[in-house]
């Protein structure tokens, strides 16, 4: 069947698939996640086969990217042969978002099965601090990580930090000196308002990508760059290195009029926008007509009329979307 592409109400065409592969994590990050987490129970988990019929379907669709998540992608048991599997799709773009823990033996094996990029989840170079955050994380195990990632010779490595006002904020010079050192490139991001957590008010410790940018411009220059990952982050360079600098900025710069992607959770759900509940039961359809592609192309292709126009997060603290990102993916 000749590829086709989807296209929601307002004309955009989404060509970019976040694929969960499991809501399981060997971290317990204060802003994705509660310290007591319930998983799920193993039948309501979509199987490694599943996922891989889903990426197929996509493609077949109209996606050029595909990106795993989690949870932790790497904990799940059998990743290096979907991995391989979806590597073999003719991708333009092939990634993975992980907190690292398990990069020291994994990189070079995901590198030789297909992936091209990862994404590493890095919020703080204080160990004491690191382990605050994300509860249970090692930071020396993922600062190998990142070696490892980067002697595999992925075609990209980013950092990815969660910024959080009185958090990790007075990092940021740190963090970007890091990546220029190690020679890659690094996104702030704003905590979206996902899951309900008692860590800490969400409303008090956003830190706004404006406010991160004016940090790091005190020590250098940031100029504009038209380049496009495909995702939601703006990318600025450093006249004096090839570093990018990215800043996703869910509040204060509303991304959703570019938005070209959905999401699939582990459990199947298609979720058509990060802050809404929108979203169609795969599994259900993966199960109920397990013979052919036909039913999930169509009610994936159905489903794009659901993608709302925009999300609503709010700076409040309030929660809107009652599911952790662990749940969300990615």
């Amino acid at each position: 069947m000749p590829n086709a592409t989807l296209t929601d109400r307002f004309g955009r065409t989404v060509n970019y698939v976040r694929l969960s592969v499991t809501d399981r994590c060997d971290f317990r990050c204060v802003y994705c996640m509660a310290e007591e987490m319930t998983f799920l129970p193993r039948q309501q988990v979509l199987t490694l086969e599943e996922i891989a019929q889903v990426a197929k379907t996509f493609v077949s669709l109209g996606t050029e990217k595909i990106r795993l998540t989690g949870g932790e992608p790497l904990v799940r048991r059998g990743i290096l042969e979907l991995v391989k599997e979806i590597g073999t799709l003719g991708l333009r773009d092939f990634a993975m978002t992980t907190n690292g823990s398990q990069l020291p033996t994994m990189a070079e094996p995901l590198r030789k099965a297909g992936l091209k990029r990862l994404n590493i989840s890095l919020d703080s170079l204080d160990a004491e601090k690191f382990s605050r955050i994300t509860r249970t994380g090692r930071l020396a195990q993922v600062l190998d990580g990142i070696d490892a990632a980067k002697e595999a010779g992925f075609e990209g490595i980013k950092l990815n930090t969660v910024v959080m006002k009185g958090g990790n904020d007075q990092e940021v010079p740190e963090l970007v000196e890091f990546a220029r050192k190690k020679k890659v490139d690094i996104t702030f991001i704003e905590e979206m308002p996902l899951g309900e957590i008692s860590d800490h008010d969400r409303g008090q410790v956003l830190c706004t990508s404006d406010e991160v940018r004016d940090i790091i411009s005190q020590r250098h220059e940031l100029v504009p760059t038209p380049e496009d990952s495909g995702g939601p982050a703006r990318y600025y360079r450093m006249p004096d290195s090839d570093v990018r600098v990215g800043f996703i900025s869910p509040h204060s710069h509303n991304f959703c009029s570019t938005c070209n992607r959905v999401r699939v959770t582990v459990e199947g759900r298609l979720l058509l926008c990060l802050g809404n509940e929108h979203s169609v039961d795969l599994r259900r359809v993966l199960r109920g007509h397990p013979e052919t592609d036909d039913k999930l192309r169509e009610t994936i292709i159905n489903a794009m009329d659901l993608k709302p126009e925009r999300h609503h997060f709010s700076s409040e603290g309030d929660v809107q979307i009652l599911r952790f990102m662990n749940m969300t993916g990615g």
